[in-house]
């Protein structure tokens, strides 16, 4: 969406370069960046504040108790860009294994395993969810 280009732009962090990614490109990141990841949520129809529940009084909590770095939360603005059905995150890792190992470990969690359960028992709270793992620039001011 285009959404969330201009969020990711607006942040000054760019996508980690492809094996083919040009040198110049490369010169282009801060080599001692955290690996962050955009998540975009699309809920499921009439889900949204269900999802916002879940987050503000369970999510962000369990995300810190597994040592991920809340960025922050979005919602568009633009009805025409998901205003009714979407939430936009950012998680900073002090690197991309860390980023695998902390996700292993809260989806195994006792308490997030129950609390999603209990999000879910009239149906899915999430109906879509993308990820996109980005590394700063070497002149982005959040590293």
């Amino acid at each position: 969406m285009m959404w969330t280009l201009f969020l990711t732009a607006a942040l000054a962090a760019t996508a980690s370069p492809a094996p083919t990614a040009s040198p110049a490109a490369a010169r282009s990141l801060a080599p001692d960046s955290r690996c962050f990841e955009l998540r975009t949520y699309t809920a499921a129809p009439g889900k949204l504040d269900a999802l916002h529940a879940r987050f503000h009084e369970h999510t962000t909590t369990l995300f810190r108790k597994h040592g991920m770095t809340v960025v922050g939360y979005w919602v568009p603005k633009d009805k025409d860009k998901g205003a009714e059905n979407t939430l936009v995150y950012m998680l900073a890792y002090p690197d991309c294994a860390a980023r695998d190992k902390a996700w292993e470990a809260f989806r195994a969690d006792p308490e997030w395993v129950r609390v999603r359960e209990a999000s879910e028992k009239d149906g899915k709270v999430v109906e879509k969810a993308d990820s996109v793992l980005m590394n700063a620039t070497d002149y982005s001011p959040i590293k």
